[in-house]
């Protein structure tokens, strides 16, 4: 059927709001490394707003960590992916994602400094309201938020997801200048009771405005939904607990920046 000019007009504007969403690569260094993040925001609204950084988990920047940005954006933030790595590091496997991790889980410093580099980026941006800014990361990412708050970024909040707890220099607690939520999967395997214990000791020390939430029946990745389903496996998705750990992150961010 040949469309009028008006039926154009008429259909254009039944056009969901993502509609609106732009997106897209950026470069920016971090001394001599090339790395290159995901910008992502809501072109129909004018002005600054708060702002989220994003923080991959092991894999690197993935259509996961890009989806997530945009649904961020959609509720009206502008959102930038940190690429922790470097521009075309993307390990094509959970074994090698793995090895590349490592190497900033056992370099906590470098993984500061490369989180912080991105941090810059998003705060530098124009659209981005630099007195409210949070940081959210899934697994690896989890972690990663967790180390930029202890590096003493100056943010909001930090919210980790499925992150590991462990507290490698506990009396780092003390540069935290942020609030923090964590949102843990209660039967995850790959984050141990001790580790739990650690974090929450390292908060209280630190007299830390802090939140922990544990998801029953939970496991690791329980917001990845191509992680299968299977518990048996310690990595899986959890609808339930994707959904309540999203909407705990919104009202964290409510609070935060009073929207």
């Amino acid at each position: 059927m040949k469309q009028t000019p008006l039926l154009a007009v008429l259909l254009a504007s039944l056009l969901p709001a993502s509609a609106a969403i732009k997106s897209g690569p950026v470069e920016y260094q971090h001394g001599s490394l090339t790395l290159e993040g995901w910008q992502v925001h809501d072109d129909a609204k004018a002005g600054k707003r708060p702002a989220v950084l994003v923080v991959h988990q092991w894999l690197g920047i993935t259509d996961y960590e890009k989806k997530r940005a945009e649904m961020l954006a959609q509720l009206g933030y502008n959102v930038f992916c940190v690429d922790i790595y470097g521009k075309g590091i993307r390990p094509p496997t959970p074994k090698e994602g793995s090895a590349e991790a490592g190497k900033y889980k056992a370099n906590r410093a470098l993984l500061r400094e490369r989180v912080n580099a991105g941090l810059a980026v998003l705060k530098k941006h124009p659209l981005t309201d630099p007195l409210r800014v949070a940081a959210i990361g899934y697994c690896f990412g989890g972690t990663t938020a967790l180390e930029l708050a202890r590096s003493g970024a100056d943010i909001a909040g930090v919210v980790s997801f499925h992150g590991a707890l462990d507290s490698p220099a506990p009396a780092d607690g003390k540069n935290i200048k942020c609030r923090i939520l964590a949102l843990h999967g209660a039967d995850d395997p790959f984050v141990p009771a001790k580790d739990v214990d650690a974090f929450c000791a390292e908060m209280r020390a630190a007299k830390v405005d802090w939140q922990l939430v544990s998801y029953g029946g939970a496991v690791h990745s329980f917001t990845h939904w191509h992680a299968g389903t299977d518990n048996s496996k310690g990595a899986a998705y959890n609808e339930r607990a994707d959904k309540r750990s999203w909407e705990e992150m919104k009202t964290f961010f409510a609070e935060l920046f009073g929207k």
